[in-house]
């Protein structure tokens, strides 16, 4: 009898696979490197370059160097990551975050690019279908070019300038 036919084999193999997956994505998860990296990409380098804080790369930047102390600081203090968004916003500002909060006015940032995509839709769709023509006017349009409905002094009319300008009305073509 094979070793792999009981079942219990199998689901401790299931479970050893199991946490190694978890241990694989928990690795690198409390480094200071791998939280630094991931909080400095949330904030904006204050210099006025419209960078990342962590992609600032300008010669001479001013602010860069006074801000990555300042995160690795609160880093190294084991302040939580809220706690570290609030100090930069209360030196800096809000501009200081790289996208606004879910909170208050700021989520209207949010949600007006969406509503704005929405209302354009609604309107192409209404300037489609206003565009279409129903079968109403369609017939309407039709009972009006009938050279039955038109009256004899209109005909004439036609006639007369077909002759005068040598206007086949588009047969020709």
């Amino acid at each position: 009898m094979s070793a792999f036919r009981t079942p219990g084999i199998w689901m401790k193999s299931a479970q050893a696979v199991v946490l190694a997956v978890c241990v694989c994505f928990t690795l690198g998860a409390s480094d200071a490197s791998t939280r630094f990296d991931r909080l400095s990409h949330r904030l904006m380098c204050t210099c006025g370059c419209a960078q990342l804080l962590g992609e600032c790369d300008h010669y001479g930047c001013p602010d860069r160097g006074q801000e990555v102390q300042e995160l690795n600081a609160g880093i190294a203090a084991g302040s939580a990551d809220q706690e570290i968004f609030d100090s930069f916003v209360a030196k800096y500002g809000a501009t200081v975050l790289a996208a606004p909060t879910t909170h208050g006015f700021d989520l209207v940032a949010w949600i007006a690019p969406f509503l704005v995509l929405a209302a354009g839709l609604l309107g192409t769709v209404l300037l489609v279908r206003r565009w279409k023509i129903s079968p109403e006017v369609a017939q309407a349009d039709a009972a009006t070019s009938d050279s039955a409905a038109i009256d004899p002094a209109a005909k004439a009319l036609r006639e007369q300038i077909r002759r005068e300008t040598d206007f086949d009305g588009g047969a020709g073509l």
